[in-house]
């Protein structure tokens, strides 16, 4: 980062104070929480996380120095579900991410699928990248790339599932223009997260297992051989005398 770029000493000490009000008003939000799903609580947790976020990238670009603070995410959790118990309608929100891992692949896709049902006007859409992401998810459904998305030469990334729970459906094209702006996070009935960080998590878990697993079997190397034969015998001794 440029100097001209860098926060002023002024805005770091302004983020520090920022996060020093949000601490108290987290702190007076719990102190007087109405109830274990207060939204009060949950509202200035947000405003805590967020303070904490600014300061911590502030006092980098600054100071080149961090925090000790892990800033959670708002995927980690939802706020309390206050939509209608028996919900008339719901909305199903879904983003799936891809990376364009064999570019000929996805163009040769293309290609085909123009061939097929070209209407002769020579356009060649399938030449470029964009014109060929176009006509393979125009031509396809989009759970069927995601349930085969190395045959189109695309790569699997990160994927949500959200249901929305509503009082009623919405008009006909009222939200075509922005279909997830108008999301509110306390209507959200579930949702399905697909990640790589946390199929990290799992190994990182089974490295952990392998390391005890290991660690036992060393203990058991160790082990004096003479010492298990003399456990033998006191079973066996226990055995004779347990037949008398």
């Amino acid at each position: 980062m440029s100097d001209a770029a860098q926060p002023t000493a002024a805005e770091v000490r302004a983020a520090a104070e920022a996060v020093k009000t949000a601490l108290d008003r987290h702190l007076a939000a719990v102190e007087g929480r109405s109830g274990e799903d207060d939204p009060a609580v949950y509202e200035a947790f947000n405003q805590l996380a967020a303070a904490a976020e600014v300061y911590d990238e502030l006092l980098y670009d600054r100071y080149d120095e961090v925090t000790p603070f892990e800033i959670p995410g708002t995927d980690d959790s939802l706020p309390p579900y206050t939509g209608p118990e028996e919900p008339n309608a719901v909305s199903v929100l879904i983003r799936r991410d891809y990376a364009v891992a064999e570019p000929q692949r996805l163009l040769a896709q293309a290609q085909r699928v123009e061939a097929a049902v070209g209407d002769g006007t020579g356009t060649e859409a399938s030449a470029t990248i964009h014109g060929a992401l176009g006509i393979l998810f125009d031509e396809f459904e989009a759970d069927e790339i995601a349930s085969r998305p190395k045959e189109f030469g695309l790569e699997e990334g990160d994927s949500t599932l959200w249901v929305t729970a509503a009082d009623e459906t919405a008009e006909p094209g009222s939200w075509l223009e922005a279909p997830f702006e108008q999301v509110d996070p306390q209507r959200v009935v579930c949702r399905f997260d697909v990640s790589a960080v946390f199929d990290d998590e799992i190994n990182d878990e089974l490295d952990d297992i392998d390391e005890v697993d290991e660690a036992e079997e060393e203990i058991e190397d160790d082990l004096d051989p003479d010492l298990d034969a003399d456990l033998d015998e006191d079973e066996d001794l226990e055995a004779l005398e347990a037949d008398r």
